[in-house]
C-alpha cells in the first residue's frame, strides 16, 4: 500500500483510519461504563498520553531517518554531476579519436540521467547506463594498454571509476526505503492511541469532534511527510537535480 497508492489516497485513508480507530475507542468506553455504572476515568487519560508520547517518539525518528536518506539522495546528484564533469574534462587531454567519442558518450550520459527523472521504471535507464560505462571503460583499456605510463590516462580512468561506482551507489539509494515493517509498527501504535483517545473522551458529556478531526488531519500530515520524504521519484519534495541539469547545459557542444 505505502509503494503503490497515490499519496493524497495514503492521506484522506489516515485519515479515515485515525478517524475511526478513535470512533471504536469511544464506543468501547461508552460500552464500558453501560456495563459498570458510575465507573471513573481512571488510568485511561495517563495511558492515552503514554501512548501518544510512544506515538511521537516513534514519528520524529520515522521522519528522522526519512530526512537523512533525502539528504542521501540529494548529495548524490552533486557527486555524480561533479563525477560526470571532472570525466569530460580529463577526456579532452585524450588523443582522437577516443577524445570526441568519450565526450559524446559522456554527453548522452548526462541527457540520460536528467531524463530518469520522474520515471516510475528505471531498468531501461540502468541498462542504457551501463552500455556507456562499458563503451568508456573500453576505451579507458584501450589507452591504458596503449599508454600505461601516462599520468593523464590514470587521472581520466580514476575519475570514470567513480563516475560508475556513484552509478551504483544512486541507484541503491534511490530504489531503498523504508521498511514496511516500521510503517506498520506506525499504524499499530496509532490504532492503540487513538482508541485509547476515545475511550478517554467517552467520559466526558460530549466529543470535542473538532479538536478530534484536528488530530486526524495533523497526524496525517506527518503519515504524508514520511511517505512523500520515501519515494524519490515522484510526490511534492523530489530531490532537486539543478546541478544535473546545469550540468547538461554546460556539456552541450558549442553552437557553430
Amino acid at each position: 500500500m505505502f509503494d503503490t497508492l497515490p499519496i493524497w489516497a495514503i492521506y484522506g485513508l489516515t485519515v479515515l483510519f485515525t478517524l475511526a480507530s478513535i470512533e471504536l475507542g469511544y464506543w468501547l468506553g461508552k460500552r464500558w461504563q453501560r456495563s459498570a455504572p458510575g465507573e471513573k476515568e481512571g488510568g485511561v487519560g495517563a495511558l492515552a498520553g503514554a501512548t501518544l508520547g510512544l506515538l511521537a517518539f516513534l514519528l520524529a525518528f520515522t521522519v528522522s531517518i526519512a530526512l537523512n536518506r533525502y539528504d542521501t539522495r540529494r548529495q548524490l546528484v552533486v557527486s555524480e554531476a561533479n563525477a560526470i564533469g571532472t570525466t569530460y574534462l580529463r577526456a579532452g587531454y585524450l588523443d582522437e579519436p577516443h577524445r570526441q567519442e568519450v565526450q559524446d558518450l559522456l554527453r548522452t550520459y548526462a541527457n540520460l540521467r536528467v531524463a530518469a527523472v520522474g520515471l516510475s521504471d528505471l531498468t531501461e535507464v540502468a541498462a542504457k547506463s551501463e552500455e556507456i560505462h562499458t563503451a568508456l571503460w573500453t576505451h579507458a583499456e584501450t589507452l591504458a594498454r596503449a599508454q600505461p605510463e601516462s599520468e593523464m590516462i590514470g587521472l581520466f580512468i580514476v575519475s570514470l571509476n567513480d563516475l560508475i561506482d556513484l552509478h551504483t551507489i544512486r541507484a541503491t539509494a534511490v530504489t531503498t526505503q523504508l521498511p514496511s515493517s516500521l510503517l506498520v509498527l506506525l499504524y499499530v501504535v496509532t490504532f492503540l492511541a487513538m482508541v485509547l483517545v476515545g475511550m478517554q473522551s467517552s467520559f466526558g458529556s460530549r466529543q470535542n469532534v473538532l479538536a478530534l478531526v484536528l488530530l486526524a488531519l495533523v497526524f496525517a500530515a506527518v503519515m504524508l511527510l514520511v511517505v512523500d520524504l520515501n519515494r524519490s521519484q515522484e510526490g511534492v519534495l523530489n530531490v532537486s537535480q539543478q546541478a544535473m541539469i546545469d550540468l547538461q547545459r554546460q556539456l552541450q557542444p558549442p553552437t557553430p
